[in-house]
């Protein structure tokens, strides 16, 4: 599920306005912070160029994780993004480290910090609405082109202006005489820094050990699966993301009795729906059951297979008085403790003379000295076409 390159192309550009925004923002901030005495807007004009280097990190990976699967990434390149937002993520959790020391450094000095000046209200007050527009701009566009990268770099935005906001009021605070709420205020900013990093990386850490999806989601999979026609059950469900991808795996009961084809398309069909109703999924794997093989089975206790289960009814016909039997079909079903035999006999004059309820009977008798055997059915001529 690869996006258009139209997608792809809305997805870069609207980056590139914000990796605009974020730069004239960034050296605003850190020029009339240094000219207004505000420690706060200086450190929140560091956070604006941290995003610069995320928008740039995200048209990066935009680029590079939307590639199509290749021999040496099967899966696609979507764990490319994953890996790119850890980094990203422990450079902001660092510098926010690094904001949050010069500021407590400087509530400690006992020397007297020079009052912010008006320049710092104003330039705080610009970037307040300036990051909410492209906030607003950016989720807008991550909604109509379905990608969670660029709705979560537009949650980043937003959280440039909450801190803006932040240091609106601590500027303004320390204007009035509060001279310390300016680097109280900077170091709420740190703070705030700190915890988009530490959630992006935490995120992205879960992703890359294929941390399995939350159960509700997992529970919406199922009711969509169990409504088409011919699924028994449902699971050893395994699921895990990758980018805005979710990947599962899972095993679909259907009736013993179905062929091999029947059981697959049955599956397949499953795939189909649950794609069209959740756009989020990237990839399923299936598994056909005839049987839940999550019950424990007793381990001494194994299942016969063809050519074993063919000797024995050869021999079992032959102690019935039928060893010139002609058979068509043999037809093995397979439960979690025990086979079932159907045998299609030839239509043809010898075979017409056999009284099918006498043999089948007699075959039953035979084969229940066998743990295995569950059960015989016999069928002839037309009676097999009822199939």
């Amino acid at each position: 599920m690869q996006p258009s390159s139209d997608n792809q192309s809305q997805a870069q550009r609207i980056t590139l306005i914000g990796a605009a925004i974020d730069a004239v923002l960034g050296i605003l901030k850190i020029i009339f912070g240094m000219l207004a005495h505000s420690s706060a807007l200086i450190a929140d004009g560091i956070h604006s160029l941290s995003d610069l280097l995320t928008d740039f990190l995200v048209v990066g990976i935009i680029k590079y994780s939307h590639q199509e699967p290749d021999e040496e990434h099967p899966w696609g390149h979507a764990r490319f993004e994953t890996i790119g937002t850890v980094i990203l993520g422990c450079i902001l959790v660092a510098v926010a480290g690094a904001m949050a020391f010069e500021s407590i450094s400087i509530l400690m000095k006992s020397e007297v910090i020079p009052l912010p000046e008006w320049p710092a209200l104003v330039v705080a007050a610009i970037s307040v609405v300036a990051k909410e527009a492209i906030f607003r701009y950016t989720l807008a566009v991550g909604k109509r082109i379905k990608s969670d990268l660029i709705i979560a770099n537009a949650w980043h935005s937003r959280t440039d202006a909450f801190s803006s906001i932040v240091v609106f009021v601590g500027v303004a605070g320390a204007m009035t005489g509060l001279v310390w709420l300016d680097a109280l205020a900077a170091v709420i900013v740190a703070f705030i820094v700190a915890k988009i990093g530490w959630e992006l990386t935490w995120k992205s850490i879960q992703e890359l050990v294929d941390t399995a999806l939350p159960e509700e989601q997992i529970a919406a999979y199922t009711d969509v699966i169990m409504k088409v026609e011919g699924v028994l059950s449902v699971h050893s469900f395994k699921s895990r993301s990758m980018g805005s991808q979710s990947l599962l795996e899972m095993h679909l009961q259907v009736a013993p009795h179905l062929s091999a084809s029947e059981g697959h398309y049955i599956g397949d069909k499953a795939v189909i729906i649950l794609m069209k109703e959740f756009e989020d999924i990237g990839h399923t794997i299936f598994h056909i059951d005839t049987y839940d093989d999550e019950v424990e089975l007793d381990g001494s206790h194994s299942l016969p297979v063809r050519t074993e289960i063919s000797r024995l009814l050869w021999e079992h016909l032959d102690e019935a008085g039928h060893s010139e039997l002609g058979i068509s079909r043999l037809g093995l079903f397979y439960r979690n403790d025990s086979v079932e035999i159907e045998l299609m006999l030839l239509d043809n004059p010898a075979n017409r003379n056999i009284d099918l309820n006498k043999l089948e009977s007699q075959l039953n008798e035979l084969f229940h000295q066998h743990s295995w055997f569950r059960s015989i059915h016999l069928w002839q001529g037309t009676q097999a076409t009822k199939l």
